[in-house]
């Protein structure tokens, strides 16, 4: 580390070599009301083509030859501020932008407007929060992960389901980052909504394509998702009312101009509506289901030099299920938790550094018992992890960020316990496995001239499986035999590689640029997945001896075009990916309590495909079509007689139409149109009964296609009119889910009537379905 910092210093010092008569302007961008920091504000040089993106604590940097400047900062959704100042020395200047009126401009994203356009950077996107609040959902509960989904080259796993599926990769390919904490199982009730509670989020950027240097340890995407700070100013709250959930938040400063704090929670009342319904001579009398999230956040400025954050999310899912007539009961909690502490410090005018000790933990657990026997299954994983970021503002060309971090992780595939009376019998904690993950980068953001920009960058990572550990023998039989034994944190087994990344924008106008894009990407941990749905009973398992890392390729071009002084933005992307040592389970397997990796096969996969996006970004009418014409293909040795297939993550066709209308004061509508080729699975063509018992044989790996999906959502929002001295203020979302109430495909399944035995057995295909029309109303307020 200290090398790279050495490096970097010289490149700077080479750089700056000749910057004697130049000064540095640098600070923060702030919210005026709120004090909340800007992410991606625009701070440029009227007349001299200068400027700085600042970075996603809201600080900036720039430097220019000594003179008088009018400084110009812009925001999507806020007033543009001009201000002229004589840069004769270093000054430090904060600037505090305000919001623009409701009714004066419909944005719906947190960028410059010519964004997609004039940076190096591709296959990323930036959501506002008052975007993904306008977009009708299930059962009224706003879903950042939903919104995501709508965007082309991102698909999900069917009805209702949050996981994310990028350019033909699986959910465990998308880093999916909270304040830097990694979340590993995103969704509530078994995936059909997530854990982001959107009244406690700041900011969502998804990078799909041409991933940053920064980012390591995935193959196919970014979800970094930053929650807000509390107002620094005055106190707040807001919250709502829903179908299924209520949720508030509280947020204000704890000492005004100095430090805030927010607090956020949600959580479903379904079982409490359920309960007064259930007879209590029911089989399910006592049983219900639940979850709920609570987001936390305090922060402290000590100087414009140093500030100290604190967060975290805890959330869980809880099912619980009772059968008095039959002495059963099962107790299924399972969620995430995770703390973040975060020290920003401003060394000098260029040099920002970001240093963050973040703990994370997943867990799963199945309880059942029955008369006096007790059992009990848990699984998870749980990480401990420390990095530091630094942002050096090296000139006006060159934007430089290097970093290093290190993570130790602990993995629980399986650990079973119970008793039954007096005899108890306890986990078999052999399969618990452990690993350290480091990685270290550089990159430079490089405008090597007005039409040329480069976005160039190095990671290099390393995993080590950690003891205590055993590697078994097997005999013939496949009994084991003999064993090799490793201590605590006694390396098992390492591996490494360099992951280069690059960017490169060419500027045919101010309006028009070609991007193209190369990364190499290594990941370490996968998931084990035996559905088509991230399901909480998926299992997270390291790279290991007998598993090595997936490593991926991804190249990407694409023209970028903006029409009507960037109002309509439009692009058209292409990419191709490979992907290496892709896991699957083997033919025939059936889960059991051994070690999973034993019933792994490992072969290649690939994708390539064609996205088209068209965004109206302002106006009172807003949205986007989104396309995308994809394959993604698997190939094993040992599946399929070692032909090709197509991945259950193939969609040839994937169409998305948003639209929004700001009707007046009082209504906005909604509505959208989501298509897409139905998901490819494996069915039985032929039924046998042999020795009296009945069987299927399954066709070729995902040979048929289920029915196209599609569906239409609309709904409306009343803010209804207040008295403008008075702090309340309150909507009403009138929503209708899925409204030609479309049967979709959730999964189908064969049914028999008659007897194999007399011929008069005949089967029939059932399709279930999950979701007709819904309609639901939210009644949100703040105050």
């Amino acid at each position: 580390m200290l090398r790279l910092i050495a490096i970097v210093f010289g490149v700077c010092s080479a750089l700056c070599a000749q910057a004697q008569d130049k000064f540095t302007l640098s600070g923060y961008v702030r919210d005026s009301l709120s004090g909340e920091t800007l992410i991606g504000a625009t701070v440029s040089v009227n007349g001299h083509g200068k400027g700085i993106v600042s970075n996603q604590f809201g600080f900036y940097s720039i430097t220019l030859p000594r003179g008088s400047y009018l400084v110009i900062t812009t925001f999507a959704g806020y007033q543009m501020q001009q201000q002229t100042i004589s840069l004769d020395k270093n000054i430090e200047q904060n600037f505090q932008l305000t919001a623009k009126p409701v009714l004066q401009e419909v944005i719906v994203s947190a960028r410059k407007r010519d964004g997609n356009v004039a940076n190096a950077q591709m296959g990323k996107i930036d959501l506002s929060i008052n975007q993904v609040k306008s977009v009708p959902v299930l059962m009224g509960e706003t879903d950042l992960l939903k919104t995501l989904q709508l965007l082309p080259g991102v698909r999900n796993a069917g009805e209702g389901n949050t996981g994310l599926y990028v350019r033909g990769g699986g959910p465990d390919q998308n880093l999916i980052l909270l304040d830097d904490a990694i979340v590993y199982n995103t969704g509530h009730l078994f995936g059909f909504f997530s854990i982001f509670n959107s009244d406690a989020i700041k900011n969502i950027s998804l990078v799909k394509g041409g991933m940053q240097a920064q980012y390591g340890g995935r193959l196919s995407s970014v979800l970094d998702v930053a929650m807000k700070e509390g107002n620094l100013n005055k106190f707040e709250a807001e919250g709502g009312i829903g179908a299924i959930a209520s949720r508030l938040s509280i947020q204000g400063p704890l000492k005004k101009n100095k430090s805030s704090f927010i607090i956020s929670g949600r959580r479903t009342y379904v079982d409490l509506i359920a309960k007064p319904f259930i007879s209590k001579n029911s089989d399910f009398y006592g049983s219900g289901y639940y979850f709920y999230d609570f987001n936390a956040k305090v922060n402290y400025i000590f100087s414009d030099k140093d500030r100290l954050y604190l967060s975290g999310y805890f959330g869980r899912d809880v099912f619980t299920y009772r059968n008095s007539h039959r002495a059963f009961k099962a107790d299924i909690p399972w969620g995430n938790s995770t703390a973040t502490l975060r020290w920003n410090h401003v060394f000098n005018r260029k040099l920002f550094a970001n240093t963050t000790v973040v703990y994370n933990d997943y867990a799963f657990s199945f309880g059942a018992a029955q008369n006096d026997f007790n059992i009990k299954l848990s699984s998870g994983i749980h990480d401990w992890s420390a990095k530091s970021d630094f942002d050096l503002y090296a000139s006006t060309q060159h934007k430089l960020r290097f970093g290093a971090a290190f993570t130790y992780h602990t993995f629980t595939p399986n650990v079973l316990s119970g008793n039954q009376g007096d005899n108890r019998f306890y986990p078999n904690n052999e399969m618990k496995k452990y690993a350290g993950e480091a990685g270290i980068y550089l990159q430079d953001d490089w405008e090597i001239s007005p039409r040329i920009k480069l976005n160039a960058g190095i990671r290099y990572s390393r995993f080590v499986q950690l003891g205590p550990y055993k590697i078994f023998s097997n005999d013939i039989n496949g009994n084991k035999s003999d064993s090799i034994s490793y201590g605590r944190n006694k390396p098992v087994e390492s591996y490494h590689g360099f992951e280069p990344r690059f960017t490169l924008r060419y500027a045919i106008d101010d309006e028009t640029s070609l991007k193209a894009a190369v990364t190499k990407n290594m990941q370490y941990i996968h998931l084990v997945s035996n559905a088509g749905s991230t399901l909480p009973t998926d299992l997270w398992v390291p790279s290991t001896y007998r598993v090595k890392p997936q490593t991926s390729w991804q190249y990407a071009a694409g023209l970028f075009r903006n029409f009507a002084n960037n109002m309509l933005e439009t692009s058209l992307e292409v990419y191709y990916k490979r992907m290496n040592n892709q896991i699957e389970y083997r033919e025939g397997y059936t889960p059991s309590l051994k070690d999973p990796e034993e019933d792994f096969v490992f072969g290649k996969g690939w994708s390539y495909g064609t996205e088209l996006f068209i965004n109206k970004t302002r106006g009172k009418f807003t949205g986007w079509i989104g396309y995308t014409l994809s394959w993604t293909w698997r190939q094993f040795d040992t599946l399929n007689e070692g032909i090709k297939y197509p991945s259950k993550y193939d969609r040839r066709h994937d169409l998305s139409v948003v639209g929004t209308y700001q009707f007046n004061k009082k209504w906005k509508l909604s509505a959208v149109f989501v298509y897409g080729s139905g998901n490819a699975v494996s069915l039985p063509e032929r039924f046998y009964v042999i020795g009296g018992v009945f069987t299927q044989e399954y066709s070729k790996i995902n040979q048929y296609r289920l029915a196209p999906y599609h569906r239409m959502d609309v709904s409306a929002t009343l803010t209804p009119k207040t008295n403008p001295n008075r702090r309340w203020q309150q909507s009403w979302v009138f929503s209708i889910y899925n409204v030609y109430s479309r049967l979709n495909p959730y999964f189908i399944y064969f049914s028999q009537d008659g007897s194999p035995y007399d011929g008069s057995l005949t089967m029939k295909t059932q399709q279930v379905s999950l979701f007709p029309i819904i309609p639901s109303i939210t009644w949100n307020f703040r105050f």
